[in-house]
């Protein structure tokens, strides 16, 4: 049977549709493919300069939301038929035997372009609920490749196949043992951690949660509180604001705006605090670490809650509602663990049954198997 050998990736966007489209980009390239990384909207300028520093090639598209106000209406429709023009131009020269969409408006202009060439088209999604631009792009698509079952697959017009959520090779590669990782967090951060307290790391995404910085405070009151060692990722331009929250709290810390270096802090970590994103939910059950996930109550269909009631499925996570964020709250679970610690420890456990690790390799099988099949056929 013949080899995928050329691939396009759609994956602009935000960081939940980039990340996962480079991650499947280098699993190619690593196998002797070529892939080409298409990419539109705001972020993508700063996107192809990631995705360069790890070889792929990369094409810059025009791409705008959809909205319903004429004027941006108007320019979305300008910018959907420049983008499909370039993708037209891009695929004539690099020839590739499939596109991959990773959802998000920026995969409408590569898409149309791919179906007016009859490129077979596949489909990824990073969330348990299905996007608005994939239920749509189905139709035309070969199959989609599903993170986590989903509620509303049924509304997907293409076959689908659970494959995983592709995470970045670093996250792979950067597992290790909690002794391991501390030596490191002291050594890069200047601080005294020891391997065998009690551990909690707290994050909110790149941008933060104010409703996770303000909330996660461990009182001083608060039975064995001096013993836990924090380490709370604030997000970008909100580390002041916590550190003033921080001040006369119990506790060693370590507070950062943001770091590339999850896989140190996933490691360390004995309990986790943060949102249910469809690349965070898919870490944690990675480094089978237990979870508190706090549902981002604004997202899309509110498919955060679906994410997290995934991930809680397994026996591994807990969901705590945005409204129920609280200080009294957190020291409550907090308490609960620092007295059980053994029973949250394989409690986490359970999440790596659930893993997936090996999305991108999945993901270009789906692809390799159906397109050549097809056409063995």
């Amino acid at each position: 049977m013949m080899k995928l050998e050329r691939l396009a990736v759609s994956c602009g966007g935000t960081g939940g549709h980039f990340y996962p489209g480079l991650s499947v980009a280098r699993e190619l390239n690593a196998a002797g493919g070529r892939a080409l990384l298409i990419l539109g909207g705001k972020n993508a300028p700063g996107q192809a300069e990631i995705a360069r520093g790890f070889g792929v090639q990369t094409l810059q598209v025009a791409a705008l939301p959809l909205s319903k106000n004429p004027l941006k209406l108007f320019r979305f429709l300008l910018a959907f038929l420049r983008g499909r023009c370039q993708c037209i131009r891009a695929f004539r020269e690099f020839k590739p035997q499939a596109l991959l969409c990773m959802g998000s408006f920026a995969s409408l202009p590569p898409a149309m372009a791919a179906k007016s060439m009859k490129i077979p088209l596949f489909l990824h999604d990073g969330n348990a609920r299905l996007g608005k631009a994939n239920k749509f792009l189905s139709r035309y698509a070969k199959a989609l490749g599903l993170s986590f079952p989903s509620p509303d697959s049924a509304q997907c017009r293409c076959p689908v196949i659970h494959t995983g959520m592709p995470l970045r090779h670093e996250l792979l590669a950067g597992k290790m043992e909690k002794a391991a990782a501390m030596e490191e967090i002291n050594r890069r951060w200047n601080v005294d951690f020891k391997a065998d307290a009690p551990t909690l790391l707290v994050f909110g995404g790149s941008l933060g949660a104010s409703s996770i910085n303000r909330t996660s405070r461990i009182s001083k009151t608060l039975p064995g509180g001096e013993t836990i060692q924090l380490i709370h990722l604030a997000g970008v331009g909100k580390l002041e604001e916590l550190e003033r929250y921080y001040e006369g709290s119990g506790g060693r810390k370590l507070l950062l705006e943001s770091s590339p270096d999850m896989h140190l802090f996933y490691s360390a970590a004995d309990m986790i605090i943060c949102r249910a994103g469809g690349s965070t939910v898919t870490e944690l059950a990675y480094f089978g670490k237990y979870a508190i996930v706090v549902p981002y109550p604004y997202a899309a269909e509110n498919h955060q809650m679906d994410n997290a009631m995934w991930l809680a499925s397994s026996g591994g996570a807990r969901i705590v509602k945005d409204s129920d964020c609280t200080e009294e709250n957190f020291n409550r679970i907090v308490l609960d663990w620092l007295r059980e610690p053994d029973k949250y420890r394989e409690m986490g456990a359970k999440l790596a049954e659930i893993a997936i690790p090996d999305a991108s390799r999945r993901i270009l099988n789906m692809i390799g198997n159906i397109v050549f099949v097809a056409r063995a056929v």
